[in-house]
């Protein structure tokens, strides 16, 4: 179907009215600014509304109704049917809802499902629990199911996907095809979920969230879905973890709220929560236990291969621009990348180079941190043999271990290995002990750390599939590794991606959605910094995949698949997609970040690396507000978006498929805003574009608190301010020239 016949389609789904009651009279409870409706005959949710626009949100139900429960055999258990239903008034304003006899294909069954659902803190609270069937052959229960989402214009998926993903167009991304099809995406927490919280959201209106404030770290599941008609749903799966009988009860609660201010007001509402406010006063940030050289990093030289080609150049960035440089080395191992894990050592240049390489290197002054990944085991190793690791392998539920295959030049499998096993974590805690205290590293790179599995192997002493043993086993680890360390170094621990979970145990997170279009296909998500707007002020993110070569190629990789060129300088067409992934980095909070930098690039590429650098230099000027400070919603530029080409080249994307570049829109100005600890007020501006650009800001509105009598001034990379104009206090309009990067500030007096 054609889009322009996709948006007709669409558009009657916006008349619909929310669906009929059934025969019982329905409870509607009110919070805040929203009121729920739930039919007391079937415990159906059958209206959802925004109370100050009127906004309805429900087209209609799920077939399965409010929940569905799932057994080991693939039997379930549905809210549609329960022969009896009960919904009692609270006195606090709530619903008690019990549903009753069911029946399966073995016979009745007695079981209740009982949930509460009480209006709390502008949200509708539900807690449920299950009583009446064996704890253990529950596989999963999908509660609160929030499905007949009707979209609206301009509503959008707000997801935190590690830093943060937004899907412009949710009818179409989840009822795709023509006739539509429903189409789900399911995320785990803690993992590839950062926060706990989905949302459907609208800029310029109401939307709706599914959140949690669990402290506890325990294994879910959040998903968004179609109907096949163009609406949308959001669902939480649990998963029982610790437990026995016949009860199964979650610690934790689900939120349904109504929400307004797009994808910011979804981290705003998620950031005054216990959940963000739990893990961000244990975060390494906050306690000040990130080792100093770590947190004050103004560059990271993201390099490959033997010391010669990582170390001196790092170097000779730090001596010419005269800031903190440090690297991140990957392929230093004896085994080839994505394959021979974890056969790390002897590195592949040898141990008495290796050492002495990394000796020089620190004496002066950069520091670096090694690639080891801390959840594969190569399933073509020798290891895998004579260690017997299958054993200690993360099982699926019918005992067979996964395989995932990342090489696609070699087609390699490896498997993850389980969290809950003390051979695991005392087999990679004995290979960090060795890169650092042996020699010499810096710190270590937790590939996959901010990810997590369910695993059904009881042999391991865990919980079948879900409780919170994944983050507890991840927890130990790591304790062990600083522990292993201590006697030579404070270790530094870094991992890939970002997660509340984890902001207690890493010191640095790689969030490289900075640069998404390098390794994912052209689709319906963009970035956007939702990680960063809840916790900047408690976590380090860097990392980066913008790089003015094409990707390097293991040596211990087939060289007939080599290129013929290593590193070729990429093409100047794609500067700009260079200056929006170091752009994005530095308007969210990112220490800077270059890969496959060579020395030479400096002249070869003097206008790239020079934006680079400047925008180092600007976030070392404004680290009160860039790396300390709290993100604010992003002000309006009033520039224009044009289109970019955007090379697809990443270390596997692109060297096989056919789109290998494309043309998508972006911001020509890009725009962030922070408050720093003191209440000084910052907007960080960054202009990619070839032209001058001129930029009207209004901070006139309540969403930037500035401080009283604050005069604004304006200021680049060499820290020096100068005064600004202003029509108002928070009205300022700045001229930017091509590639530019200032900040506007209202100090705190």
């Amino acid at each position: 179907m054609p889009w322009f016949q996709r948006r007709l389609w669409f558009v009657p789904c916006l008349l619909l009215s929310c669906a009929a009651a059934s025969a019982g009279a329905p409870a509607v409870l009110e919070s805040g600014g929203a009121a729920l409706s739930v039919d007391t005959a079937t415990g159906a949710l059958v209206s959802l509304r925004d109370t100050a626009t009127g906004r309805e949100f429900f087209q209609g139900g799920h077939p399965d109704g409010l929940w569905t429960l799932t057994f080991d055999d693939g039997g379930a258990l549905r809210a549609t049917g329960a022969a009896d239903v009960t919904a009692i008034p609270l006195d606090n304003g709530g619903l008690r809802i019990a549903w009753s006899g069911f029946s399966v294909k073995d016979g009745a069954l007695d079981a209740r499902m009982e949930a509460e659902v009480v209006p709390a803190d502008n949200a509708f609270r539900f807690t449920f629990s299950v009583t009446g069937m064996p704890f253990n052959r529950i596989r999963q229960v999908v509660f609160p199911r929030v499905a007949g989402l009707c979209p609206a214009e301009g509503d959008a998926l707000a997801v935190p996907e590690w830093m943060g993903s937004l899907a412009r167009n949710p009818a179409r991304l989840l009822n795709p095809g023509d006739p539509p099809q429903p189409a789900r995406r399911e995320w785990e927490y803690p993992g590839l979920l950062s926060m706990q919280f989905v949302a459907l959201c609208n800029d310029a209106g109401p939307g709706v969230m599914l959140s949690s404030g669990d402290t506890g770290a325990h294994r879910k599941l959040f998903a968004v879905c179609g109907d096949g008609t163009g609406g949308v749903g959001l669902e939480m799966v649990h998963l029982p973890g610790k437990g026995g009988g016949s009860r199964f009860a979650p610690e934790y609660a689900a939120d349904i709220a109504v929400f307004h201010g797009g994808w910011f007001g979804a981290a705003e509402r998620y950031r005054a929560g216990p959940a963000a406010g739990h893990w961000a006063d244990q975060s390494r940030k906050r306690l000040g236990t990130v080792p100093a050289w770590a947190a004050d990093t103004a560059l990271w030289v993201w390099n490959r291969g033997k010391s010669p080609g990582v170390l001196p150049p790092a170097v000779a960035l730090a001596e010419r621009t005269g800031l903190p440089v440090s690297v991140f080395w990957h392929w230093w191992h004896g085994c080839a990348y994505d394959t021979g894990f974890p056969e790390y050592f002897p590195p592949r240049e040898g141990n008495d180079a290796f050492r002495a390489a990394l000796a020089e290197a620190e004496a002066k002054g950069v520091h670096a941190i090694l690639y080891m990944n801390q959840r594969l085991w190569g399933l073509e190793t020798e290891s895998w043999k004579t260690e017997r690791a299958e054993r200690f392998a993360v099982k699926n539920p019918d005992g067979a271990i996964g395989r995932e295959v990342y090489n696609i030049f070699n087609n390699a499998a490896c498997t993850p290995m389980c969290m809950g096993t003390a051979f695991w974590r005392n087999t990679y805690a004995g290979l960090a002990e060795k890169a650092v205290a042996e020699f010499g590293a810096g710190g270590v790179y937790m590939d996959q750390a901010c990810a997590s599995c369910a695993c059904y192997d009881v042999s391991h002493g865990h919980p079948r599939g879900g409780g919170s043993w994944w983050v507890e086993g991840f927890a130990a680890l790591e304790k062990d590794i600083r522990a292993r360390c201590a006697r030579r170094t404070e270790v530094t621990l870094a991992g890939e991606g970002c997660g509340e979970a984890w902001l207690p145990r890493l010191d640095l997170m790689l969030s490289l959605q900075v640069s998404r279009e390098r390794y994912a296909a052209p689709g319906e998500w963009e970035p956007v910094p939702l990680f960063q707007a809840v916790y900047n002020d408690a976590a380090l993110l860097f990392g980066n995949y913008a790089s003015l070569t094409e990707p390097p190629y293991d040596e211990l990789w087939p060289p007939e698949f080599a290129p013929a060129e290593p590193l070729a300088l990429l093409n100047r067409t794609f500067s700009a997609q260079f200056r929006l992934e170091q752009a994005r980095a530095l308007l969210w909070g990112q220490q800077p970040c270059l890969a496959n930098f060579k020395p030479e690039l400096l002249e070869q590429r003097a206008e790239e690396t020079d934006f680079f650098v400047r925008a180092a230099r600007l976030r070392r000027a404004a680290l009160a507000y860039l790396r300390d400070g709290v993100m604010l919603r992003p002000p309006e530029t009033g520039v224009a978006a044009a289109e970019i080409p955007v090379s697809r080249l990443s270390i596997y994307a692109g060297r096989r498929d056919r789109v290998r570049e494309y043309a998508m829109p972006a911001p020509g100005v890009l725009a962030s805003a922070w408050r720093a600890a003191d209440s000084g007020i910052a907007v960080v501006l960054a202009n990619i574009t070839e032209a001058p650009q001129t930029v009207a800001l209004n901070l006139d509105t309540p969403d930037y608190p500035l401080p009283e009598g604050a005069v604004p001034r304006l200021f680049r990379a060499d820290g020096v301010p100068a005064p600004l104009e202003s029509a108002g206090t928070g009205r300022v309009t700045v001229t930017l020239t091509p590639h530019d990067l200032a900040v506007c500030e209202w100090p705190a007096p």
